[in-house]
């Protein structure tokens, strides 16, 4: 999966830098309070997090794959982070992470070790966004791995982990040349209770 961003990271960038994500935005940081710390998890372009940065968020960067992590510091303007999310190790760390189009191609003997960790990243209450594709399909679409989900299948994923699902909505790609393709949009609160050891 690295070396399909690795080699493809000019054009995922030019694909993606300009979508317009302004309703899932609004969702997402109408929970969160003003200058909140965000961890933007697989981000890609930097899109996102510079759209946080510029309304005065605190933002956190990291992708798996070390060309989009060198153009997404370029456009950002800041340090982003080489990590996979298997590997994220942050504890009661942030208030609010955005998973946008990252988490899908976790696959799916691995994506409630990693649901795991991200809602130990969170603080008490803090908000996670993700977003699937919709469907049940799982497997090698165009050169990636992609990890379809519905809503029955995200619910008990997110609550298994201590994240109580606020919102679950379904939206045509924002992408004109793929509309006919639709995206399961997911917000949760961490309801998880914090061990000793995280204190």
């Amino acid at each position: 999966m690295d070396n399909y961003y690795n080699n493809n990271a000019k054009e995922f960038f030019d694909g993606t830098v300009d979508a317009n994500m302004n309703e899932h935005y609004t969702a997402f940081l109408e929970k969160l309070p003003q200058g909140a710390h965000i961890l933007d998890a697989g981000c890609g372009s930097g899109r996102d997090s510079l759209n946080f940065k510029k309304l005065g968020y605190q933002v956190t960067a990291i992708d798996a794959s070390d060309e989009l992590c060198k153009l997404a510091r370029t456009y950002i303007g800041q340090e982003v982070l080489k990590l996979r999310f298997q590997n994220i190790t942050f504890e009661n760390h942030f208030d609010g992470i955005w998973a946008c189009a990252s988490l899908l191609h976790v696959p799916s003997t691995e994506l409630r070790n990693v649901i795991g960790k991200l809602a130990k990243a969170l603080k008490p209450e803090g908000i996670l966004f993700a977003s699937f594709k919709y469907g049940t399909f799982e497997g090698e679409r165009n050169g990636r791995y992609f990890h379809d989900l519905t809503e029955e299948k995200a619910e008990k994923l997110f609550v298994a982990e201590g994240l109580k699902v606020e919102e679950m909505w379904i939206t045509k790609d924002v992408r004109l040349e793929r509309v006919d393709e639709f995206w399961l949009n997911i917000i949760t609160i961490n309801i998880r209770k914090i061990t000793a050891e995280e204190i």
